[in-house]
This record gives structure tokens, sequence and C-alpha cells, in this order.
């Protein structure tokens, strides 16, 4: 673990280092400091002024600071005279509660207090755009089935084994890059690891995208649905909780029919049962809605869900369990916020946890042809707003994240629903006009 940055920047060559905090929106926010003044960022922090920023704060707050995290600090692989590094945000010597890295990591320290150790993998799905986002970048990828395309997947050869090798260099574990199942889009893999490991790796894998994909010409989008008949941009997430050690799996039971332990069916539980809520943060976005309620797509299938459903290992649910001690949830999309959707995660299944939440009926039916006949299932929100109205009618899972972020959260992201509902659309045009 690095303990001193100015060492670092010393051993490294580093000139700069981008002290960087994401805000509620999920935007990443960063002050480029010179190497020679990192020792004094590093004890203090560097001053923001959150207003200025999508958290619920005014002009008169006073500065906020960005605490640089030193565990966290990664040079870049790209510009190696550069080091990223997470900070915490703090304000007249207290963290700031709504800020999404104090709130993830509020909830890893109420697991550990459960003895537990929450390990989670994030699936990052992205397009590469023309650099005007209009369309994909590669106007030879026409296929019906684009899935695994080899021939698409080596056009963009330079910048998929670009990021590929850059996360092998920085010891990620990359272990696999395929073209998906929309036409433009990919995927790429790395190792699980602790939750705050992963949100930081997440957040940095969006920024190295977006830099690699500009610096070839291109543009990298993680918008949910950014192109209407072809299979929107998830971002799928394994979780496992292991104890105190991180040597045990607590989820996993091998007298189970799938593996999975009381305590894994507990925490699947209370994610079942905080689903309708805990989507206006996995699924934080206006676009979002288009992805998890689409119909059907050029491919064949959304590969998104629409129920609050759960299985085997079968991809048209909401939640599968695709091997022994582990789930995958399948809710998230681009868009997510690296640090709220693991703190929401965590939030639901440690409340299911306590609450011994069961998950209810396996369901091993395929959804996209039988879904109509599960009559008992909840849906998904069809928009934004309903989903907030379901997270700020959950007082547990607001309480369980924090009052302070949970009221926050809600309303500015109530106002971003607002402002999208008071813009006139060509539908409206084509469909209200003769009315």
């Amino acid at each position: 673990m690095t303990q001193n940055l100015t060492d670092f920047a010393k051993e490294r060559g580093v000139k700069y280092f981008m002290i960087s905090f994401t805000d509620l929106f999920g935007f990443q926010r960063a002050k480029l400091v010179p190497a020679c003044a990192i020792a004094d960022m590093q004890k203090d922090g560097a001053g923001f002024a959150g207003f200025a920023t999508w958290l619920d704060m005014t002009p008169a707050h006073p500065d906020m600071l960005g605490v640089p995290d030193p565990s966290s600090v990664i040079q870049l692989p790209w510009k190696k005279d550069v080091a990223w590094v997470a900070a915490d945000c703090v304000m007249e010597d207290k963290q700031v509660n709504q800020a999404p890295r104090v709130v993830l990591k509020k909830q890893a320290k109420e697991a550990t207090e459960l003895g537990l150790y929450v390990k989670t993998g994030v699936e990052c799905e992205f397009f590469l755009i023309t650099p005007d986002g209009t369309a994909i970048s590669d106007t030879f990828d026409q296929a019906a089935k684009p899935c695994y395309d080899q021939q698409a997947l080596m056009r963009r050869y330079d910048v998929i084994a670009e990021i590929s090798d850059y996360m092998l260099e920085l010891g990620w574990g990359a272990y696999q890059n395929d073209h998906e199942d929309a036409n433009g889009q990919f995927e790429m893999n790395w190792n699980f690891d602790d939750c705050l490991t992963t949100a930081d790796r997440h957040s940095f894998f969006k920024f190295m995208t977006r830099s690699v994909a500009e610096k070839h010409g291109l543009r990298a989008t993680f918008m949910p649905k950014p192109f209407l008949g072809l299979t929107g941009s998830g971002c799928h997430a394994h979780i496992s909780v292991w104890d105190k050690t991180g040597k045990t799996n607590m989820f996993y039971d091998p007298a189970d029919e799938i593996g999975m332990s009381k305590q894994g069916y507990h925490f699947l539980g209370g994610i079942m049962k905080h689903a309708e809520a805990l989507s206006a943060i996995t699924n934080p976005t206006v676009n979002s809605y288009k992805r998890i309620n689409a119909p059907r797509t050029t491919s064949g299938a959304t590969w998104a869900p629409n129920s609050v459903t759960w299985t085997g290992n079968n991809r048209t649910h909401m939640v599968r369990v695709p091997g022994k001690g582990r789930f995958e949830l399948r809710l998230p999309d681009g868009a997510a916020n690296p640090y709220l959707l693991q703190a929401v995660i965590i939030a639901a299944g440690l409340d299911g946890i306590r609450s011994k939440a069961d998950p209810g009926k396996r369901l091993d039916i395929d959804m996209y042809q039988l879904g109509h006949t599960v009559k008992d299932a909840p849906r998904l929100p069809l928009n934004l707003l309903d989903a907030l109205r379901n997270l700020d009618a959950d007082t547990s899972l607001k309480a369980a994240l924090g009052n302070e972020f949970a009221d926050a959260y809600i309303k500015l992201k109530t106002g971003e629903w607002n402002y999208f509902a008071s813009h006139l659309t060509q539908w409206e045009r084509d469909h209200t006009l003769d009315c």
C-alpha cells in the first residue's frame, strides 16, 4: 500500500496527480496537482466548490476538500507523468455524507462489523462511436447477430488491446474482451476484488476507456441505450460475501442444489426486496429505462430484465446464479455510479441478512418467452421518476444508505427528471399535433 504520494512520485517519475472524486450523477471531478505540492494535498486535501458539481450544496457552503486515498493511486499507463488518485470528500473536518465514495466506505464498514467482507466484479459494456455521437464508429459492423464477431473485434484491436494491456500492466487480472450483442459494442473483464477496489477500478476504467478512445479519434460511451433497436449497455455485478479474512466464501454451501448458503439466500432476498427502489441507483438516468423496458432488439433479445425474478444459470432474469457461492445482478447499466452501485447492493443485501429476507421462488423459465405467465413478480420501474418515488418510499433502504445521501440524491435526480419532462419532443409533435 502506498503511504506517501511524494515518494510515489519520485520513484515513478510522476509530475502531476489528478485528485479525483465522483459526484452523485457519476461525473468525475479532478484537480491537477504538481507533485511538489502533493504532500500538503495528501494531508489537507484539494479544494473544490461542491455546488459547482452534482452535489446538493449551495454557493454559500465552505470549501469541500478532496483528500486523496493513497491506496488507490494509479499511474496513467498512457501518460506516465500523471497519476490518478481517488479522493474522499471532507468539509469542515467532517466527511461529506452524500459523497458516493464515502457512502460506499460506510457500507463496507457495516459489512465488516458483521464479520463480512464483500467481493464484487463488474462487466463493463460500452460503445465505440463517432466523435459527434451520432453513429457507431465501424461502418462495416452491421451483422444482425454481432455478438463475439471476430472480424469486428479485430477492426477495433488497437483500442481494445491497448486498454487490456494497461489493465494487465496495472495488475487487475484482465482475462477476456469481446464484441458484444450490439453493433459497435464491447465488453472487457478483469478480476473481482473487494468492493472499494472494484469501485475505484470501475471509475478509472471509464476514464481510461474514454481517454484511449479519444486518442484513436473515437468516442466511448457507457450510455445505457444510445441506439434504438440495438442492445443496451449493462454493467452486470457479480457478488459474493466472505469472512473477515477474505478466504472463506460465506455464500457457499456444497449441500445446496445451486451451492448457495442460507446467508447468501438472505442477501439475495434483500436485493429482491429492494429491487424496485435500488433501480433508481443502478439505473440512474432517463435513458436507463429505454434499456430495461426495451422491445426486442435486432439481435433477438434485450439481455435486460423488466421483472424482479431470480434463477439459476439463466440470463433472462434480473438475478442469476451462474456458479456456486455467488450471484449476478443483471439490472445495472453503464451509467451506474461505480461507488453507489456497490453501496446500494451492500445496503440491500445486509438488510436482507439482518431481516432474514426470503428471495422468493426460483424461476427457471425463459422470461423472454414465458414471462407473461408469471403473475406475482413485481415489475421494474417504467421510468426514472417511478424509480425515484420507489426509493423515496423505501425508508429502510434510505436509512441504510444514509438519509442525508438519499435525500440529496432524490432531490437532484428529481430535478433532472423535471428538466427532461419540460422538453418538447418530436414524438409529441408526430402524435398529438392534430389532436
